[in-house]
């Protein structure tokens, strides 16, 4: 097995599958997806929450950068860009298999789940800037190595890039208008 098919959910890609299951048998291609699709719902529905709440409480007390979305857009916008780059990574996955590729997503996932507990939890929207600069530049190293493999799966990841770019903007946005130097 080459090194490209290394090991996250098994040990072999859908092409090795064989006609009959045995007892270590592979993950299925739809098992796959709702996973794929279910941990980045997971990763939305936490960081959403500690949104939804820091945003509740905070306001009318906090002034905003021009085109902050309203609260109840969160979630649908959330939920839609966690769909596509779980399916992003699903294609990657049918196609190799468990592959350095889905590593660099699971990162770039990490690194999106670290944001919100950083501007939110934290308070620190200078902080929250420099895992943003990160998530972006995982973001971009991820949408390049899956363009390699498969364009669809790229092209499920631009709308994300894309929001991570506008929320780069909000929180840069925040930094400036409730730094002390301002």
């Amino acid at each position: 097995m080459d090194h490209e098919r290394s090991c996250v959910f098994q040990q072999s890609g859908p092409d090795d599958w064989g006609p009959f299951p045995s007892s270590s048998a592979p993950v299925s291609p739809i098992l796959a997806l709702v996973g794929f699709i279910g941990l980045c719902l997971l990763v939305a529905a936490v960081d959403g929450s500690m949104a939804v709440r820091a945003l509740h409480y905070s306001h009318r007390t906090l002034r905003a950068p021009a085109g902050v979305m309203p609260v109840w857009a969160l979630a649908p916008a959330w939920t839609v860009l966690s769909a596509m780059i779980g399916v992003a990574a699903w294609l990657v996955w049918k196609r190799l298999g468990a592959a350095p590729s889905l590593r660099l997503w699971g990162w770039q996932l990490a690194a999106s789940a670290l944001w919100a507990p950083v501007f939110f939890g934290l308070h620190s929207p200078g902080l929250a800037l420099g895992v943003l600069a990160v998530l972006l530049l995982l973001v971009g190293l991820t949408i390049r190595t899956f363009r390699r493999f498969d364009r669809r799966a790229a092209v499920l990841m631009i709308p994300y890039a894309v929001w991570c770019l506008y929320v780069g903007y909000l929180n840069a946005g925040f930094l400036l208008l409730h730094s002390r130097l301002v």
